[in-house]
């Protein structure tokens, strides 16, 4: 069991923190690639556009599954997780809509209580108390606090080392 990627949306869609874990194989890539009128892409480039294409379908899926969930179900409903054969995504609203996204293993359980100790120990504590970190993320300046990257990675670490153990 494993984790893939994390990623934290504000209430503006904005991907304000996104990380990748495990990489998941890919096709060899070239170095770099020509477009069409001849101009050259560093890989540096691409990589950074890859993300950011995944964090805007990531959002777009569960901001579709979210609003199907309540227009089938009612207001009350929520959506929580799906699953695929190749993935598990778990989702969290904060009261502040801060979105929380974890691509995971199939294998693995509920993660709403690991969300929601992630967003109060971790997000509230380094980022939204930090005198330092912007209240508000405009125009695409992620969250850019390295005790929180720390803190996360150790976080993960606890919750998915244990995990690991059992199984073998």
């Amino acid at each position: 069991m494993s984790v893939y990627s994390f990623y934290i949306f504000d209430r503006h869609t904005e991907c304000i923190y996104s990380r990748r874990f495990t990489q998941q194989p890919s096709p060899p890539r070239t170095t770099s690639s020509t477009l069409r009128n001849g101009t050259t892409v560093p890989p540096s480039l691409r990589q950074a556009n890859k993300d950011s294409d995944d964090a805007k379908l990531v959002f777009g899926t569960v901001f579709s599954l979210r609003r199907m969930c309540r227009q089938l179900g009612g207001v009350d409903d929520q959506f929580l997780s799906y699953r695929t054969a190749e993935y598990k995504l778990h989702y969290l609203e904060t009261p502040t809509q801060l979105r929380l996204v974890l691509l995971t293993s199939p294998q693995v359980g509920n993660m709403r209580t690991v969300l929601h100790q992630i967003w109060a120990t971790l997000f509230v504590e380094y980022v939204v108390k930090s005198p330092l970190a912007p209240t508000e993320h405009t125009g695409g300046k992620g969250v850019g606090n390295e005790l929180f990257e720390v803190g996360l990675e150790r976080f993960m670490e606890a919750v998915f080392r244990p995990q690991q153990q059992q199984q073998q």
